[in-house]
């Protein structure tokens, strides 16, 4: 349930200036007015699954989203039944949309969205009814540009340089033929986004989310509580980092947190986690986390 100053769950991803959002429920507006975001850049809505806490806030974004002018569609990709959701909502609710709504409805998992450099897959989880989690994932990037390579090839400073950092082969001044693998280090690695929520832990869940920079993965309840997140199909935090120790990724973020316990005694989940997997953090309304390059 919301809380005063706990919204529920939504993660919005930034990425080479457009947006994607990870299920929006009650309060999610909210957020994005106060960070003073431009909804109008979300290009897709990504929806776990259809329980209440993860979809109450998509009519009011789907409203919001006609306050200003719009030219691409709104891509809203997620389980069976989002789409009977989403119209019945425009139905009963008379919403006026003047713009492009693209729903998609997912059949088992695998690449749902793809863009320049980047895909996003969805992947089947363990609840009460139909869930998914979602990676971003980028592609390899062309290795490091040695400038002093070049030189000794005569290739001269300018265009030709960037021809070869974009994987180009050119012609040095003296007519020789200069290819990208011979001024370049190994191609670098590319980041790597992890959406996890509302699931019993299984391995296949380390597998989908390995080697990310950031996973956000809920963590329910504390340990003494395991049977009561088996009973509603839920996670511990301990489960949650030892999926992110199993999966060797670079920070958890903690969501999704039982009501049951304040913002104080969320201190209790993370200590748990962090005896686990050391590189854990409490999500918060309105956190921010940065996306590093790893090299």
């Amino acid at each position: 349930m919301p809380l005063p100053n706990r919204h529920l769950t939504s993660v919005l991803l930034r990425r080479e200036g457009e947006l994607f959002l990870f299920d929006a429920g009650e309060g999610t507006q909210v957020s994005l007015r106060r960070l003073n975001l431009r909804w109008k850049k979300i290009s897709v809505i990504f929806i776990s699954h259809t329980h209440a806490d993860h979809v109450t806030g998509l009519p009011g974004l789907l409203m919001l989203s006609s306050q200003v002018d719009r030219d691409d569609p709104l891509y809203i990709i997620g389980p069976p039944r989002i789409a009977e959701y989403i119209e019945t909502s425009r139905r009963v609710l008379d919403m006026y949309i003047n713009y492009e709504i693209v729903v998609q409805e997912i059949a088992g998992g695998g690449v749902v969205y793809q863009g320049d450099g980047f895909r996003i897959r969805a992947f089947p989880l363990r609840h009460t009814k139909p869930c998914y989690g979602y990676t971003l994932e980028e592609d390899e990037r062309p290795g490091e540009f040695h400038p002093e390579k070049a030189e000794a090839l005569n290739v001269p400073r300018g265009p030709l340089w960037s021809k070869l950092q974009f994987g180009e082969t050119v012609m040095s001044a003296d007519g020789g033929e200069v290819r990208p693998e011979q001024v370049l280090g190994a191609p670098r690695t590319g980041r790597k986004f992890s959406f996890v929520t509302d699931t019993l832990a299984f391995p296949g869940i380390a597998d989908e989310v390995a080697g990310s920079d950031l996973f956000f993965c809920e963590g329910m309840f504390e340990g003494e509580l395991l049977e009561t997140a088996r009973e509603k199909k839920h996670m511990t935090a301990e489960q949650a980092a030892r999926i992110a120790a199993d999966a060797a990724v670079k920070k958890l973020a903690l969501i999704h947190y039982s009501p049951r316990y304040t913002d104080f005694e969320l201190k209790r989940l993370l200590r748990e986690a962090q005896t686990i997997f050391p590189g854990t953090v409490l999500s918060r309304d309105r956190a921010v986390f940065p996306l590093e390059y790893r090299d």
